[in-house]
C-alpha cells in the first residue's frame, strides 16, 4: 500500500504493509524513508497542520497522537493523504539526471515495454484448493434453486479456515442483506452484524475467506464465466480481504440438451494482476447499456499479447482452483438470516425441540442460530463463552442454558 505524505517538502510516498498498522508503526517507516527522526514527527489527517507556526499550534492536532491508534480506524487507506510537520533539516534525494543529447535521454524499446501495463493469464493459484462444508453448500443452494429458482443472483461470504499448506476450508456461508436481480447483486452490508459474524467466526478459530455467488438461468445463455459487473465486484472483496488465498465461488444451474439440470459450483481467484489493476484505479467503474459484459474496460490502454486495448476478456482474470468437500464442526440446520422469512424466536425454540436428546453444545453448533444469539448477548463476553464451547464441544454453563432456554420460552 501506498500513503502519500505532504509536508513543507511537498508530495512524497511511504509504502506501508497494510491499513492495520499503527501511527508508531507509520512514523518508524517514515523514519526509515523519508529520513525524518520519529521524535520529531507531527502527524495528521487535518491540512491545516502545514499552518502551524509554534509548537502549541501543533499540540492542537491530535487525531494521530495516540502512537497505538490504527490506520484503519481513521479511515487511511491505499492513496490517502496525510500530513506532517516536522522540525530540523533534512537533505532530499534528487532524480538522478543522465542526459543525452539536446533532448534528454533517449528511450530504448526496452524502456517502453517497461512503462506499459500488461496483462497475461495466472496459470497457478495462490491457494492450493477450496473444499466446502456439505451442509452449509447444500443449505445455500437449496435456497437458491427451491425458493428463488436460480432466477435473481443470490450471494455471501464464505467464512472458515485456510491451513499452513494453502489449503481454504469453508465451514459456514454469511448471507449479507442483499437485493438480487437477474444481472446484479446489491450488498447491503450492516456494518454492526458484521461484527457479529466476525466475532463469532474468531471464536470459532476461523476467519472469513471469500465470496460466493449465484448466476441466474437467464445468464447460463450467456457467453461468459463471469461478466464485467461480477468481475468488478469480485476483485473489490478480493483486494479488500488482503489475503492472497481469498477464493471467490460461483453457484450455477447447467440445463443439458436433454432438459435435465444440474446445480455446478465453481471456483476461482481473481489474479494478482486484475487485484493489482483493481487497486491502482485501471478498471472502469461505470457499466453502461451496450457494453459486452464478458469484458471489462480499462480507463487507459493495456497490453494483452502484442495489442493495446482498453477491452480485457474477463478470462484473464481467473484462475481455476480446485474443489473439495468435507463434513465441517456446524450443522447448518437453523433458519439463516436475511432471508425472504424472518427468523424468530419460534424458530430457536423449535430448533432446540427437534434435538432435545442432544446436549445443548450439539444443538448451538450452527453458525446462524449463533448470529441470533449474538442480537441478544455481550459481544465481548457471552459470544466468545459460547463459541469456546462449540469450538472444545465442553458442555455449556447452567447459566448460558438458562437465559437460552429462557429466550426460547418467549416465543
Amino acid at each position: 500500500m501506498l500513503i502519500r505524505i505532504r509536508s513543507r517538502d511537498g508530495l512524497e510516498r511511504v509504502t506501508i504493509d497494510n491499513a492495520h498498522i499503527t501511527v508508531s508503526h507509520l512514523k518508524t517507516l517514515i523514519q526509515s524513508q523519508l529520513q525524518i527522526p520519529v521524535q520529531n514527527q507531527t502527524l495528521s489527517t487535518n491540512q491545516n497542520l502545514l499552518l502551524a507556526k509554534t509548537p502549541s499550534d501543533l499540540q492542537k492536532f491530535t487525531d494521530m497522537s495516540n502512537p497505538n491508534t490504527s490506520l484503519s480506524s481513521l479511515n487511511i487507506s491505499h492513496g490517502s493523504i496525510l500530513f506532517l510537520s516536522y522540525e530540523g533539516e533534512r537533505c532530499i534525494k534528487g532524480p538522478a539526471v543522465q542526459p543525452s543529447g539536446s533532448f534528454g535521454r533517449k528511450m530504448t524499446m526496452d524502456d517502453l515495454i517497461a512503462k506499459q501495463m500488461r496483462v497475461s493469464r495466472q496459470e497457478t493459484p495462490l491457494c492450493d484448493s477450496v473444499s466446502f462444508d456439505r451442509d452449509c453448500a447444500d443449505a445455500f443452494q437449496h435456497y437458491v434453486n427451491e425458493t428463488l429458482a436460480f432466477a435473481v443472483k443470490r450471494g455471501g461470504f464464505m467464512y472458515g479456515t485456510v491451513s499452513e499448506d494453502k489449503k481454504v476450508e469453508v465451514d459456514f456461508i454469511y448471507e449479507p442483506p442483499q437485493q438480487g436481480t437477474e444481472d446484479v447483486l446489491f450488498f447491503l452490508r450492516d456494518t454492526e452484524e458484521e461484527k457479529m459474524v466476525d466475532a463469532i467466526a474468531a471464536g470459532l478459530g476461523m476467519k472469513k475467506v471469500g465470496f460466493i455467488f449465484t448466476q441466474t438461468i437467464m445468464q447460463n445463455k450467456k457467453d461468459y464465466t463471469l461478466s464485467n459487473s461480477e468481475v468488478l465486484q469480485a476483485v473489490g472483496y478480493h483486494a479488500e480481504s488482503g489475503m492472497e488465498e481469498w477464493v471467490t465461488a460461483v453457484v450455477k444451474l447447467e440445463v443439458g440438451e436433454d432438459g435435465s439440470a444440474a446445480i455446478h459450483f465453481e471456483a476461482f481467484q481473481m489474479s494478482d494482476m486484475c487485484v493489482r489493476l483493481f487497486k491502482e484505479g485501471w478498471f472502469e467503474g461505470e457499466i453502461k447499456e451496450g457494453d459486452d459484459p464478458k469484458l471489462s474496460k480499462m480507463k487507459k490502454d493495456v497490453v494483452v499479447g502484442v495489442k493495446d486495448i482498453k477491452e480485457v476478456d474477463n478470462d484473464f482474470f481467473l484462475v481455476v482452483v480446485k474443489i473439495l468437500d468435507h463434513q465441517g464442526p456446524l450443522s447448518s440446520t437453523f433458519p439463516i438470516e436475511n432471508r425472504i422469512t424472518q427468523v424468530t424466536m419460534r424458530a430457536l425454540k423449535n430448533h432446540l425441540d427437534r434435538a432435545q436428546s442432544l446436549p445443548l453444545v450439539k444443538r448451538i453448533s450452527d453458525f446462524h442460530l449463533l448470529l441470533f444469539l449474538a442480537r441478544f448477548l455481550d459481544l465481548n463476553s457471552d459470544i466468545p463463552a459460547l463459541t469456546q464451547c462449540v469450538q472444545t464441544q465442553i458442555p455449556v454453563p447452567e447459566g448460558y442454558k438458562l437465559l437460552i432456554s429462557s429466550l426460547a420460552d418467549t416465543a
